[in-house]
């Protein structure tokens, strides 16, 4: 069973001890995070009550406020976007985080109207396994149809296209909730998210940049910002190991 393959990788809620990172498959849970730092929910009031998890091919920070993620963290590898395309498509049924109580439910999506919506994509993992684990739904937002299965998705394989360009990649994803009053889904009234961001960085250049998605039912619309935009409208930095030098400039990404 894949619910026996991740673990909790830390806690972090003000006056609850850390627990030590723990071992992932083949590494160390922050080697998610570029230079081995996770992302850094640096609005104070996000982090409240939030769990980080570590599965095999990604950390995730999950928020008891939202019922889903505020980022889902990857280091990609060239080969391992091989042997993920050579993988056939999964048929896993979605799944409730049994590591975390307020994780989202499947009742919350049921005649919703929206997708369930990866963060960490299960095509960016090389086994069927780590591929399952994506499909927790502490890895998954709300996203309309029109952006999770078009412009998203292609932006999806942009990103596996760029990591086999240049070797390796760090890729952090996650919603931002600007429009008020915020939409909400099912019984644990679970937000939807105005848009849904991805930021990659390529330690070979040492270049960022962030694609951000409108989260709209009709022709949704994707720009390119910087590191430090991002950080500054969410909340959340991506990489916080990187120069504010990279932050600070915009890596045009390949257009979906």
């Amino acid at each position: 069973m894949f619910l026996k393959s991740a673990v909790i990788c830390s806690v972090l809620v003000a006056g609850i001890a850390f627990f030590s990172p723990v071992q992932a498959e083949e590494t160390n849970c922050n080697a998610f995070g570029a230079g081995d730092h996770l992302p850094q929910v640096v609005a104070l009031s996000l982090a409240r009550g939030t769990v980080v998890l570590c599965n095999h091919g990604y950390a995730v920070q999950v928020s008891p406020e939202t019922h889903s993620p505020l980022w889902a963290a990857e280091h990609l590898w060239s080969d391992d976007i091989e042997a993920a395309w050579k993988l056939p498509r999964p048929h896993v049924p979605f799944a409730p985080d049994p590591r975390v109580k307020f994780s989202a439910g499947l009742a919350d999506y049921h005649g919703s109207f929206f997708d369930r919506g990866h963060m960490a994509p299960s095509g960016d993992q090389p086994t069927p396994d780590d591929q399952a684990e994506t499909f927790y739904l502490s890895n998954i937002v709300p996203q309309t149809a029109s952006l999770n299965e078009g412009i998203w998705s292609r932006i999806e394989s942009r990103v596996r296209g760029l990591a086999e360009k240049e070797g390796e990649l760090y890729v952090v994803t996650g919603p931002a909730y600007h429009l008020r009053p915020v939409q909400t889904i099912g019984p644990d009234r679970v937000p939807v998210p105005s848009s849904t961001w991805k930021a990659v960085y390529s330690p070979s250049r040492g270049r960022a940049g962030v694609y951000v998605c409108k989260n709209a039912q009709q022709h949704p619309h994707c720009d390119q910002v910087t590191v430090q935009t991002l950080t500054r409208n969410t909340g959340i930095d991506p990489f916080p190991a990187i120069s504010e030098q990279v932050k600070a400039q915009a890596w045009r990404l390949p257009a979906p």
